[in-house]
């Protein structure tokens, strides 16, 4: 028997389908990554106090609980990127970001093998549709990059799936009449779209190509949006935007270098900390450098990151929050709430907007002629976004599917299909 496992790798959260490909009739199942949890943050901890590496809620609580090493989140990010043949120093060692991003592939391979009772050669990996925009040749080495370490974990038969796609396979089973749908993938690193004609009758057919109207993206999602909120927030408390010495604005670069996940740790090197104190000129009132400097000789950004991205999550729907900045200085904080957020992202919110819009163009058709659109992917949980996007496509029906399972269940459905197929 054919044993496979489909493998939703995502920015911000990850899960995984197993199935046997002789017994297509019972389907794919999600398997258990963490306790009895069925998805798991994408996120590493190199533990250098303990001596072991963590994985997903159990890395960042270690890493929150104060223990020395090194955090690594939104792995997926690298891909494409200049930095994937690159190396970081965990532990005073070089580690290639290859061999990070392989250690949490292959967690996620144990853990399906574990649930499976055996052997995993098979799998579908999902991806964006671009890794990288307006760029096919890193889109494709991102791509490539991926299978490469699939196989060097184990997987002999790698295959692929867009991921707004899948989603659309894992709706398309509750449908019991043709539905012509956009699918809105808005996850941690990129926002992606398809434009997909489902039905009942459809769904026995392997050869979805004449379904597919057009696919588009944008990478632009969820850890954007968590900058552009940590830049609203957490950063002006840290000095940004203030008017330095002779009214000029003090410098920015740092404060966007500190709102980003992978490129935080860069700034607690030797070079980068004295880089960091000679900003001190600049400074018309010496408390905001004094805090930044604290936060980088501390290493206290992921924390800062972390608290951004849980008040994101609070406020998404509505509502107020307090940021609480209270280990850098006592009573520093600030008041977050939805109207923050929406105005943080706002930009951003457009740009998705004219991505989607773009891409049932792209299919010859107009807006008017979605019969609905199926959100899925955690950030699709804030409201303005989803709201943004209703309105473009104002006869649509809006459907909100698993926000961090429908991408693994629907690659799960095309696995089972595909390796059944032989």
């Amino acid at each position: 028997m054919t044993s496979y496992a489909a493998i939703d790798f995502g920015t911000s959260n990850s899960a995984v389908c197993i199935g046997v490909a002789e017994n297509r009739s019972e389907g794919a199942h999600l398997v258990p990554l963490e306790g009895e949890r069925e998805t798991l943050p994408t996120a590493v901890f190199f533990n250098a106090d303990e001596h072991h590496v963590a994985y997903g809620r159990q890395a960042i609580s270690e890493y929150q609980a104060g223990y020395g090493g090194r955090l690594m989140r939104s792995l997926k990010s690298l891909l494409g990127s200049e930095l994937i043949n690159e190396t970081t120093i965990i532990e005073g060692q070089p580690v290639a970001y290859r061999d990070i991003i392989s250690r949490f592939l292959n967690h996620l391979k144990r853990c399906a093998e574990a649930a499976a009772g055996g052997e995993l050669s098979h799998v579908v990996l999902g991806r964006p549709v671009h890794f990288v925009d307006d760029n096919p040749e890193r889109d494709q080495l991102a791509e490539t990059t991926l299978r490469e370490l699939a196989e060097a974990v184990g997987f002999r038969d790698v295959r692929f799936q867009y991921e707004p796609i899948a989603a659309a396979l894992d709706y398309e089973r509750t449908l019991d009449r043709d539905r012509l749908v956009l699918v809105a993938d808005i996850g941690g690193g990129t926002s992606d779209f398809s434009v997909v004609r489902l039905g009942p009758e459809r769904a026995q057919r392997l050869d979805r190509s004449e379904d597919v109207l057009a696919n588009g993206g944008i990478h632009i999602a969820g850890t954007d949006f968590d900058q552009y909120l940590s830049l609203r927030s957490a950063m002006t408390c840290l000095g940004l935007g203030a008017r330095g010495r002779g009214g000029k604005q003090v410098p920015s670069q740092i404060y966007f270098e500190l709102s980003t996940w992978h490129q935080i740790n860069f700034l607690y090197t030797r070079k980068a900390l004295a880089s960091a104190a000679t900003l001190d000129i600049f400074y018309d009132q010496a408390v905001h450098h004094q805090r930044l400097m604290k936060v980088l000789r501390e290493r206290e950004g992921h924390r800062i990151a972390g608290l951004v991205e849980d008040a994101k999550v609070q406020v998404a729907e509505g509502g107020s929050t307090r940021l609480d900045l209270d280990f850098i200085e006592a009573g520093l904080g600030i008041d977050v709430d939805g109207e923050l957020l929406a105005r943080a992202i706002e930009g951003a919110i457009d740009k998705i907007v004219q991505t989607a819009v773009a891409t049932v163009a792209e299919a010859g058709l107009d807006p008017e002629a979605i019969d609905a659109i199926y959100f899925t992917g955690g950030s699709t949980g804030i409201r303005a976004l989803r709201a943004a996007l209703s309105a473009a496509f104002a006869k649509a029906a809006a459907v909100n599917g698993d926000p961090f399972a429908s991408v693994a269940r629907g690659l799960g459905v095309y696995a089972a299909r595909l390796f059944s197929a032989g």
